[in-house]
Order: structure tokens, then C-alpha cells, then sequence
């Protein structure tokens, strides 16, 4: 009850109408690095089993799944107990790490169902998406492959987009889950490469709203781009203002943390907010019976904040260097809350 009077008085306060609304929170994490302990064959994990560099072993990969699990469970319970009734998810190597991290303990009783498909990283890590069943259900999914090439013509092998397809209560949605290629090379060389992952997700997103015509569409994910880059504002088209949304076009309410300074990690002590999520033009719009945007937030407690060594004061990463320092991931996770009248 303590959660409906929470969100009773927001909303009062930003729409004076007395007025309960449930709530939904969906959100993104960057689980950096989830890798099982085996050497598996044809992908470049040898650094994360128990003779490789990072010294991976059974005990540390517990402890990295508790540590996560611990963050999860907590995330979006600031409007509701639940937790996210939809996360996607970054860097999982296999369904097998996310199946024990379903059963972590922090988040059992949650019943999280998964949606993974292998992707072609030489590294062999994946996006996924985890939904709970009593909130979302699941009616289809795919992936997208990106083709890609660098800077000498050459083809990029990268992460596909994950597409879920289900109902919200009894609102359709879709998810597209994303892990856009990173800036190594530089933020200049490499930046063709996201313009187009993000021209993918959009060209998609058109395709369903004309094969699903009425449904939701979030698009979320790592794009190693900034709210502000152009592969966020002119190719995924995302405005920063709900009431400039036009038809086609995506909400993104994280231009405001970016200009205040707030991200989701940090290199070299200036921060970027890479983890977004984006909400299409249809689930802005106050309604009487379905769900609707009402608000986002970036989860950074001080406990996730490293407390020394290297990146003090960055996102608390597992390792600094090679060195273990049992910490939980070197991103920050993201939500957003839906509501819909009671």
C-alpha cells in the first residue's frame, strides 16, 4: 500500500487528479563480463576461467551473480516492490549464466523467464531480455544481424539485436534489447558503425509499426554513444522533449541526466550515459486504461560507487586492472516506470 500512496502523491502533484495507478518499471544493465568458468571453444573466454588471467573461478563467479542479483532485486522498487517486470541485459557469454542468475536467491521468487539467442562476438557475449511472466507475456522473438564494416572496408562482427515481442497486460510491445560496437579505435573512426545499429533499430521499429500498428516499442540497451550523439538524435531519432514527439519518432528521457553531468560509467573522470532506454510517441500520452511513460532514473546507490583504486568513484567494477575486487559491474543500470490507472 506504501507504494500506491508513493506514486498517488507524484502524480497528483504533476497532474492534480486523485488517482491510484499500478505500476510498471522495465530497465537495462550492463552486467559486464557475466562469463561462465569454461574454456569454451571458438570464443576468446581463455582470461575468464580459473587458469586464465582474470583468475575466474567458481567462488569469484558466485559472488559476481550474487552481486548482481542483489542490484536487480532492488532496482525500480522506488514505485514498486516487484522490481523490473522487464529487463534487458548486456555482456552474458550464454543462457547458462543467466539461468543461475535467475536463481539467485536476491530474485528467485521473481520467476524471471529469459529470451537469449547466441550472438557472433568473438567474445562470445550476448544481450537477452528477462521478463516476469506475471507481467509481460511473451508471444515472439528474433534477432537482427547488423551488417557492419570499419573504417578499411572491412566487416565488423558485433552483437544482434535482440527483438521480443509480448503483451503488457494486454497492451502489445516490443523490445528491442542492443550492445552497439564500442568506441576502441576512436569515437570518430568507429562512430559509422553505431549511425548505422542505430538506423537499424530504427528501419525496424518502422516495419513493426506497420505490421503491429497501435503497439508500444522501446528501444534499449549500451549504444557506447551519448544521448546527445548523432546516432541517438538524428538516426534513432530521439527527442529530448515528450510534448516534440511526433509519430515515428522515440522519447529519450535521458538527455536532461546527460546535461546535468549524470552517466551510466566513466573513462578518464568525465562520465557518458551510453545505457538508455527509448519510448515510442504512443506510450506518452496520459490514458485511462493503458500503461504510459511516467518516469526515469539511473540507479546509482553508493555502494555501487568504487571506493578506491583506479576508477574511485567510477561505477564498482569486478576487477581494477587484473586485480579482483569483487565489485558488481563498471555500468550503472537504468529504468523507467510505465503506469496505468487502477
Amino acid at each position: 500500500m506504501k507504494q500506491i500512496y508513493t506514486l498517488l502523491f507524484l502524480l497528483c502533484a504533476s497532474w492534480s487528479s486523485a488517482q491510484q495507478y499500478q505500476v510498471v518499471s522495465i530497465g537495462f544493465y550492463n552486467f559486464e563480463n557475466l562469463f561462465d568458468t569454461l574454456d569454451t571453444p571458438d570464443v576468446r573466454d581463455t582470461e575468464f576461467t580459473p587458469d586464465g588471467t582474470r583468475q575466474w573461478t567458481p567462488a569469484r563467479y558466485r559472488e559476481k551473480l550474487k552481486n548482481l542479483a542483489r542490484v536487480v532485486s532492488e532496482l525500480g522498487t522506488e514505485l514498486t516492490p516487484d522490481g523490473p517486470a522487464i529487463l534487458g541485459v548486456a555482456e552474458v557469454e550464454n543462457r547458462s549464466v543467466l539461468e543461475d542468475f535467475v536463481r539467485e536467491e536476491a530474485i528467485r521468487d521473481r520467476n524471471y523467464q529469459i529470451v537469449h539467442y547466441d550472438s557472433p562476438d568473438f567474445r562470445g557475449i550476448d544481450v537477452a531480455l528477462l521478463y516476469q511472466p506475471k507481467y509481460f507475456q511473451l508471444l515472439g522473438s528474433d534477432t537482427i544481424r547488423l551488417a557492419l564494416v570499419n573504417a578499411d572496408s572491412g566487416q565488423v562482427i558485433t552483437r544482434d539485436i535482440l527483438h521480443v515481442h509480448g503483451q503488457l497486460g494486454d497492451q502489445p510491445l516490443h523490445v528491442l534489447v542492443n550492445h552497439w560496437p564500442s568506441r576502441r579505435g576512436g569515437e570518430k573512426a568507429t562512430r559509422p558503425m553505431r549511425n548505422a545499429a542505430a538506423q537499424a533499430n530504427q528501419n525496424y521499429a518502422d516495419s513493426l509499426r506497420s505490421s503491429d500498428p497501435g503497439a508500444g516499442v522501446l528501444i534499449m540497451g549500451d549504444f557506447n554513444d551519448d544521448p546527445v550523439n548523432p546516432s541517438v538524435t538524428k538516426h534513432l531519432k530521439g527527442k529530448k522533449k515528450k510534448e516534440t514527439v511526433r509519430p515515428g519518432e522515440f522519447f529519450n528521457p535521458w538527455v536532461p541526466f546527460y546535461k546535468k553531468g549524470l552517466g551510466t560509467l566513466a573513462y578518464r573522470d568525465a562520465w557518458s550515459l551510453f545505457d538508455q532506454i527509448l519510448v515510442s510517441e504512443n506510450l506518452l500520452s496520459k490514458s485511462d486504461d493503458r500503461y504510459f511513460y511516467f518516469k526515469a532514473s539511473i540507479y546509482n546507490p553508493p555502494y555501487l560507487i568504487q571506493p578506491m583504486g583506479h576508477y574511485r568513484g567510477y561505477p564498482f567494477r569486478t576487477f581494477d586492472f587484473d586485480e579482483y575486487i569483487s565489485g558488481y559491474s563498471d555500468h550503472f543500470p537504468v529504468v523507467i516506470y510505465l503506469v496505468r490507472p487502477l
